[in-house]
């Protein structure tokens, strides 16, 4: 989104394209600053039945004779899919774990190890020879979504606390039950506060779990709300308690508090943009393994070591009374 701000402030008369998973794209839907966006079916594209489709998307991406391509995911696909768009020119990021870079006319160097993902992407316009200079709102307000969330919801009259238990590695979920402990502690503390549970419907038994913990003041969402309506509840609230997910990244570019519970991941390169003080994580030997799958002798011992209380105490200093 930085990346996506920057570029239109300093060329206001640019046309910008986004390539995104077509699961995904709501997200864009109707952003000021795009002229288009086009969706990757991944899913139904990797069916060699399907392929005609995919060539058909390859060959309008070509029609368009881009001027400039920036790939910021470095993943095989979406350096070659960048490549086989045929711009001017392609830069993307400088990453060996799929080898993209070697579709690129540019790859850019990550400064360091603990170089955060966004200073990565922003390192990207740097080379373009624009300067990171302009403030800009990373995700206006979709008023319509806004509204849309109001009418649904009962979410004027109380202070909310976004749960978001759920995360796409297993070994990234702290325990469901220390979530339903922690509300239950949040709740007796602050009887004014109000927790809405998001997540994708394979979140629904935490979501039923940790919404017992508090039945008066606990609204579960999982798997009920779209893309659009999560970015639109993370606005409204006072403060996000979240595992390593994409929704945390939304609270830390909407400017709202973050409580980030990290385990395997290491939240210098991905933690909360401008958080990181937030970030609860305790040290062992092995973490963070940067690994989707927990090798210690102790399983999952970087989340589980995590007491609610410790959670619970970040949680109260970023929630001062109103």
């Amino acid at each position: 989104m930085p990346v996506l701000r920057l570029l239109k402030l300093h060329w206001p008369e640019s046309e910008i394209f986004w390539w995104i998973d077509a699961g995904l794209a709501p997200l864009l839907e109707g952003d000021p600053d795009l002229a288009g966006i086009v969706r990757f079916k991944r899913r139904r594209w990797s069916k060699p039945i399907n392929w005609p489709e995919a060539w058909q998307s390859i060959r309008w991406l070509r029609r368009q004779n881009f001027d400039l391509v920036i790939d910021l995911q470095c993943l095989f696909r979406s350096g070659m899919f960048a490549w086989l768009a045929n711009g001017k020119s392609l830069i993307g990021l400088d990453e060996v774990r799929e080898g993209a870079r070697g579709f690129y006319d540019v790859a850019v160097r990550r400064e360091s190890f603990y170089t955060h993902a966004a200073d990565w992407y922003l390192a990207v316009l740097k080379r373009l020879n624009i300067p990171a200079d302009r403030k800009f709102e990373w995700i206006p307000e979709r008023t319509s979504i806004s509204a849309q969330v109001k009418r649904k919801w009962p979410t004027d009259a109380a202070r909310w606390v976004i749960v978001q238990p759920g995360a796409r590695w297993l070994n990234k979920r702290w325990p469901a039950e220390n979530f339903t402990s922690l509300v239950h502690r949040l709740a007796k503390a602050r009887p004014e506060l109000r927790f809405a549970i998001l997540g994708s419907a394979e979140d629904n038994a935490a979501g039923v779990a940790i919404s017992e913990a508090a039945p008066q003041q606990c609204l579960d969402l999982t798997g009920k709300i779209s893309l659009p309506e999560m970015i639109e509840w993370i606005r409204l609230s006072d403060l996000m308690i979240s595992n390593d997910t994409g929704p945390m990244h939304v609270a830390a570019a909407l400017g709202k508090p973050v409580v980030a519970i990290f385990g395997p991941t290491e939240p210098r390169r991905t933690g909360p943009y401008g958080q990181l003080q937030n970030v609860i994580r305790i040290d062992l030997p092995c973490a963070p393994c940067l690994k989707s799958k927990c090798h210690y002798s102790l399983p999952m011992e970087c989340l589980r070591a995590i007491s609610p209380e410790m959670v619970l105490n970040r949680a109260l200093t970023l929630l001062p009374p109103k």
